[in-house]
């Protein structure tokens, strides 16, 4: 179990840097997220429907808190293609606590 202002690491990733960028924007926008890296295009391999597939996709490294992570997830599926995007929280086990301490003041509910 996580306490609400524990920091999470959210993956994603998107089809192309239009929909990274919006969801990237947006998400930050809110509050949900207090940074959003947008890396460099990857290749998946992943199974889909029975089927291996081949991709080329923008990674988003999403920074956030436990207490945001539901409507983090939320802000996502509404801005992604996908039907069933890749949206994986990782706990943060130890980080600098000035970043930590930002981290948790830019996701905090008003």
């Amino acid at each position: 179990m996580t306490a609400p202002d524990d920091a999470l690491v959210v993956l994603c990733n998107c089809p192309d840097p239009a929909v990274a960028t919006a969801i990237a924007e947006a998400v930050v926008g809110a509050g949900l997220a207090a940074c959003v890296n947008q890396l460099p295009p990857c290749r998946s391999v992943y199974r889909w429907q029975g089927a291996v597939e081949t991709a080329d996709e923008i990674p988003l490294l999403i920074k956030t808190t436990s207490s945001r992570y539901e409507a983090l997830q939320e802000a996502i599926r509404a801005r992604h293609p996908y039907e069933v995007p890749e949206i994986i929280a990782l706990p943060v086990a130890a980080g600098l606590p000035a970043y930590l301490d930002w981290l948790r003041a830019e996701t905090r509910v008003s």
